[in-house]
């Protein structure tokens, strides 16, 4: 192993937090020579991953999760915990820029040595989750922190993909805020392990709690054959009201989920979709990367554009042209 790539695997163990910074970077550069280091780096530290409790958050913009997230990993800070944020930053369309700004929005947790912020651009990857968050998420795990939080930039029905790479899926709502029932997603409620009423304090209590009355009863039809019953509570992350009984909620999904083998099972399929997510990530690359499809691309697209060529008929032109291998993908 070279010197450098093992003073990293040594940084991260010990908890360092700029080696865990930098592993980070590693994972997330698109340069094929980091890639293989990254490789390398994840199989060094394979034995040391999978302790810590990987929990998504979501929610429509506005429902507060970033302010929600550091009031909720305060609270566990003081139960003793050391608490990793992956803060997924939607990317602008037009430019490919994010903000990146979770550290000004989490305050708290920012100036604390047992917490760990990253803010990731989500360079529009499907449900608002980075393109290495998976990876992130085990070197958390590797230096020493024993929750992850997953913020999703929250984009609709798209969180499948965070629901399926965490052990407890949290979707945050807004009390009042409109038809509760119809402003949810059916496809979300049938994801979320827990749903919390965000806000609930002042005025808003008596709209928060009918909310969450309206939400239970909605889990209890639509979940009702599970062995966890999914189940809406209430929380400010201003007053920290509710985030005890949460937490509590938190531990008795894991102790149920740990009994029964739901936790174990839920990992193994978790570790078989990450590998098929690589497979279709590399064949794309090397795809887009071939000399004779790029030389036929322009052509092809502007075929398309035109309405010469229809789409599908496009994309077999193309695929011929990397040879029988890449024609399989189909």
């Amino acid at each position: 192993m070279p010197q450098d790539l093992e003073a990293l695997v040594d940084g991260i163990r010990s908890g360092d937090r700029r080696a865990l910074a930098r592993a980070i970077t590693l994972i997330e550069s698109s340069r094929p020579a980091d890639d293989a280091a990254a490789q390398r780096l994840l199989q060094e530290l394979n034995a040391d991953i999978g302790g810590a409790q990987r929990i998504g958050i979501s929610g429509m913009p506005g429902v507060g999760k970033s302010t929600f997230i550091d009031a909720f990993g305060s609270f566990l800070l003081k139960q003793g915990h050391r608490v990793a944020v992956l803060a997924v930053d939607p990317s602008s369309t037009v430019s490919g820029g994010s903000i990146l700004g979770d550290k000004t929005r989490m305050a708290t947790l920012a100036r604390d040595d047992r917490a760990y912020i990253r803010p990731s651009p989500s360079a529009q990857t499907l449900g608002g989750v980075s393109r290495r968050t998976r990876e992130a998420m085990l070197l958390c795990e590797a230096a020493g922190f024993d929750i992850v939080l997953v913020e999703t930039v929250g984009v609709g029905q798209s969180e499948t993909v965070v629901s399926q790479m965490v052990d407890l899926f949290l979707v945050l709502v807004l009390p009042g805020a409109g038809d509760e029932l119809q402003g949810i997603k059916k496809g979300i409620l049938e994801l979320a392990d827990l749903i919390a009423v965000n806000k609930a304090d002042g005025d808003r209590l008596p709209a928060a709690r009918e909310a969450a009355a309206q939400l239970s009863s909605a889990l209890r039809i639509t979940r009702s054959d599970e062995a966890w019953r999914p189940r809406a509570v209430l929380t400010s992350a201003m007053t920290g009201d509710g985030l005890e009984d949460l937490w509590e909620l938190i531990q008795e999904h894991r102790a149920a989920a740990e009994r029964d083998g739901r936790l174990a099972e839920r990992r193994r399929q978790q570790r078989l979709r990450w590998m098929w997510s690589a497979i279709e990530e590399r064949l794309m690359q090397r795809f887009r990367g071939d000399l004779a499809v790029a030389a036929a691309l322009p052509a092809l697209e502007r075929a398309v554009l035109d309405g010469e060529v229809t789409p599908t008929a496009a994309a077999a032109q193309l695929l011929e042209r990397v040879g029988d291998g890449a024609t399989a993908i189909d």
